[in-house]
């Protein structure tokens, strides 16, 4: 190697002393450089077909390997189609780093091609947003910026940089630092302490667990505090899998009554947003006290990981509530389980979706890696599908952005190129990132994708026609074949129109090795019976 290097092989160096082994992209002039040194040094590129897809493994590989995950788009348009990936890393706290092409500086304001200036664009969606100056301080600020995405409150960052100062050369820095991440800081063990005694005082204690437990790695300690004072869990998000499914402490189906009637209520990394009513009755009881906790933005701030271990530290002691409460919501729990009963088994043509999910649930190996896609669809994958790890769940999380499936799935068969990676898309999703299978097939990346097919924007139509009496533009084309999209660009595809035939077609698409569409026709008339107010 020699001394010096253009500014992209400074970047690239500081993304490989980082971790980043992979660099999502999608081939652009503007930075031709950072291509050609991330080759160079062994950095894996994986080209895909729009630059939203990029960002979007980018984000994928954040939420499946907890890493900061690494996308380079060009300037202009390549930037402004990631900033739907940028604004959903920002609600869903995902650490990545995107770094943008940008017009010279030398002709700054001339009028070059596909000149604007990014950062305006993406300084609300981002942690920072910053435009590198000179090739001197590329290794630092890319470096500076990897770790930005994975400190306190993770996020994404953005840079870009100008053609002129890409090609620019410094020095090569030796690598003295190594990358360490700032978790926030110490919560207050005053109130974390008076916490603890709140829950113990509590006759109904909840404790409700989202993202953030994921991004501080805090699982562990969450576990712990819900096993050393007995308390009734409740996941949302990346959290999702803290506790198996078959675990006595874990809550789903018992969350409404949980919730309404608890006394104090612990919010662990989770936003109260619309998924929790934003706090608010009638979700939560009229007395219920919220606790909330988390690295910013809550009544109680601070790293989490040592958070949440003090408050299991803290369930030492006499519990106020007894027995009662956890048996009320274990009966609650079984009644709706077998609720649900009824879908899950229902052999009905077209095949109802519920069905179509058990199957995949049955299928699928316990460390498989199911990515959601989709609306109503992933609305009933969400209720149905139980992990029994963390890490094992991925969809696009609050700011619901649809096409992000396949370079999400793309992104964890990579992290994990052992483990099984299913999406299950809605169709009307699908047709976001359909090329994206061209994607898969020529990196060779043998993801499943499931599509509950009903011809319809069912999360749309179906509110509709029940608040309006009427629906616009809610439907698609009936039975579309996008198994024979994904067979032309060289996949293999299936059609399903049975519920039978769901496990074989599922046994056959894994056996085929290359990335696999199994085309499942579902009965538009089902509608998923939704809580939430989403607005």
């Amino acid at each position: 190697m020699s001394d010096s290097g253009n500014t992209g092989e400074l970047i690239t160096l500081a993304l490989k002393r980082a971790g980043v082994s992979h660099l999502f992209t999608l081939n652009g002039g503007h930075i031709w450089p950072i291509l050609t040194a991330a080759v160079e040094h062994d950095i894996r590129i994986i080209d895909v077909r729009h630059e939203q897809s990029a960002a979007f493994a980018a984000e994928g590989w954040a939420k499946v390997t907890r890493e900061c995950g690494v996308a380079a788009v060009t300037a202009g348009p390549g930037v402004t189609n990631a900033v739907t990936a940028l604004a959903q890393a920002s609600s869903g706290d995902s650490p990545m780093f995107v770094i943008g092409g940008r017009a010279p500086v030398s002709r700054w304001g001339m009028g070059s091609l596909q000149e604007m200036d990014h950062v305006a664009v993406v300084k609300t969606l981002t942690k920072k947003a910053l435009t590198l100056e000179s090739p001197d301080d590329a290794y630092g600020v890319a470096a500076e910026c990897i770790r930005t995405a994975l400190s306190r409150r993770t996020g994404p960052v953005f840079m870009d940089v100008p053609i002129d100062v890409f090609f620019g050369a410094a020095d090569i820095p030796e690598a003295t630092e190594h990358l360490t991440p700032d978790p926030g800081p110490p919560p207050d063990p005053d109130r974390i302490a008076e916490t603890a005694r709140s829950i113990r005082e509590a006759k109904h204690p909840v404790v409700v667990a989202g993202a953030g437990v994921w991004w501080a790695h805090a699982e562990v300690e969450l576990r712990e505090l819900v096993e050393n004072g007995q308390l009734p869990l409740i996941v949302n998000g990346m959290a999702r899998g803290t506790l198996p499914p078959d675990h006595p402490l874990h809550f789903s189906r018992a969350r409404s009554k949980a919730l309404r009637e608890a006394d104090v209520v612990v919010v662990v990394g989770a936003r109260l947003d619309f998924r929790l009513n934003f706090g608010q009755a009638p979700v939560f009881g009229d007395e219920t006290r919220i606790i909330h906790i988390d690295v910013d933005r809550a009544e109680i701030t601070g790293a989490l990981k040592p958070a949440v271990a003090g408050l299991a530290s803290g369930m030492r002691g006499p519990m106020a509530g007894g027995p009662d409460w956890l048996e009320a919501l274990t009966e609650a729990e079984s009644a709706g389980r077998r609720k649900d009963q009824a879908m899950l088994e229902a052999d009905s043509e077209p095949i109802h979706p519920a069905r179509l999910i058990a199957e995949v649930a049955r299928f699928a190996d316990p460390d498989a890696i199911i990515v959601g896609d989709g609306g109503d669809f992933v609305s009933f994958a969400g209720r149905l599908i139980e992990r029994p790890k963390p890490g094992l769940w991925i969809d696009p999380g609050p700011f619901g952005a649809l096409g992000s499936g396949p370079a999400y799935a793309m992104a964890a068969k990579l992290a994990h190129p052992n483990r099984q990676v299913i999406l299950l898309s809605g169709d009307g999703a699908f047709g976001f990132s359909a090329m994206e299978f061209d994607t898969l097939v020529r990196h060779r990346v043998p993801v499943v994708c499931v599509i509950g097919n009903n011809g319809i924007w069912a999360l749309e139509k179906h509110p509709m026609q029940s608040m309006l009496g009427t629906s616009v533009a809610a439907d698609l084309a009936p039975g579309t074949s996008y198994d024979k999209v994904v067979e032309a660009l060289g996949g293999h595809g299936e059609r399903v129109e049975r519920p039978v035939d769901i496990r074989p077609a599922l046994e056959r698409a894994f056996k085929a090795g290359v990335p696999a569409c199994i085309n499942v026709i579902c009965d538009p008339s089902t509608e998923y019976p939704r809580s939430s107010v989403l607005m």
